[in-house]
């Protein structure tokens, strides 16, 4: 990769926030940041290669960035999230036992043996999509402040899921690995903790404010990196790693300048990167020759919304069910990973993307149905801003 290409990726990434522009619209950032992926990526030009390893290398950073971010701005320490986190847990569960007739149903109907990778998917929740449509919407009330225990928890329990149902043959080595990394993650929050009840952190963060050293955002980036590294050795999904230490930093609380650098550093660089990586992995073509598959990534896209709707017995507004359905990590990680085993047959890691395209599409409908019908208030993160 050279820097020319380099600029040209920073330079399509703005159609994400051109795109996000007119209000009425209520699109995400991240979704024209992936259509200019998609354009100059596999399916379109061919310009980007995806495979080169400096940009493979950045987006895998921007990856554990996003999920990182996403995992901060649960708002784990609001007291008002405690009671709904009894019934949160109880919705995703609901969504999970859905999901799991859901893919077995679609393994019988497309003759392919991934019912456990179909349900897992189907499942899941994406707190690096949703919490950024949440805060960018305005959303907010108890209702919205109540959807987000569901998606912490569904986007967790996925993302510890996927290595198991991916490669089965390989799955103790995964719950081994899935295992390390939240051993690691805990030992860390510890040393925070300790660091932050005994006044050290604050004395740091006094002098690095005063002198600019941003000691603390070195600190993290490199807590987060090691992570990612361990999450790597042992053959799991960074997503893990960012995600988790995104939630133990949420626990502690983090300043409002750490934030801001964090916003900076990933929604101003490694993010953009990431997803437009993304989109140009995307083989879309591949589709045309196995049409059936293009059915398989709706099926897959409309059984995560169903899934998710279901938990409207339960008094959630239809257009937060539908927010809640969005997918990007865990597809991604499961094409991703599934081609590198080969354990997907031809096609099949296109409609798995082409599934969670689906679902961004139906999750963006829902987050505009919500601010229309007036589901806003009091935000339920703390954002750095932007």
């Amino acid at each position: 990769m050279s820097f020319v290409e380099l600029s040209v990726i920073c330079l399509v990434a703005l159609l994400g926030p051109l795109l996000a522009l007119p209000r009425g619209w209520h699109l995400p950032v991240v979704l024209g940041e992936l259509l200019a992926g998609i354009a100059l990526g596999r399916t379109g030009t061919g310009y980007f290669d995806p495979s080169d390893p400096t940009f493979s290398f950045l987006a895998d950073a921007g990856f554990a960035l996003v999920m990182f971010v996403a995992g901060s701005h649960v708002p784990v320490r609001n007291p008002a999230l405690r009671p709904a986190l009894r019934s949160g847990a109880l919705r995703a569960v609901t969504v999970g036992i859905v999901a799991t007739g859901l893919g077995y149903l679609l393994a019988q109907a497309f003759d392919v043996h991934h019912a456990p990778l179909y349900a897992v998917l189907m499942a899941s929740s994406s707190a690096a999509l949703i919490l950024p449509i949440v805060d960018s919407l305005g959303l907010g009330g108890e209702q919205v402040l109540g959807l987000l225990p569901q998606i912490a928890i569904a986007d967790a329990a996925c993302i510890v899921a996927l290595p198991l149902v991916i490669d089965p043959h390989h799955a103790g080595r995964a719950a081994l690995g899935a295992v390390a990394v939240l051993a690691a993650s805990a030992v860390v929050f510890v040393v925070l903790r300790h660091l932050e009840r005994s006044g050290i952190r604050g004395r740091v963060h006094d002098v690095s404010e005063d002198r600019s050293f941003a000691v603390e955002l070195r600190v993290q980036l490199t807590v987060l990196f090691l992570l990612a590294g361990l999450a790597v050795r042992m053959h799991v999904s960074i997503m893990l790693a960012g995600f988790a230490f995104g939630l133990l930093v949420a626990a502690i609380g983090e300043p409002r300048r750490l934030a801001k650098q964090l916003f900076a550093v990933t929604e101003g660089f490694l993010g953009p990167v990431f997803f437009v990586w993304l989109g140009a992995t995307l083989q879309l073509r591949d589709l045309g020759s196995h049409p059936r598959l293009i059915l398989l990534g709706v099926c897959l896209g409309l059984g995560a919304t169903v899934a998710h709707l279901v938990v409207r017995a339960s008094g959630q507004p239809v257009p937060l069910g539908m927010l809640a359905a969005a997918q990007l990590g865990v597809p991604v990680a499961a094409a991703t990973v599934g081609e590198q085993l080969g354990v997907l047959v031809p096609g099949e890691a296109s409609a798995l993307m082409l599934g969670a395209l689906v679902s961004i599409a139906i999750a963006v409908l829902g987050g505009s149905l919500a601010a229309r019908r007036g589901m806003v208030g009091t935000t339920t993160m703390d954002p750095a801003g932007g």
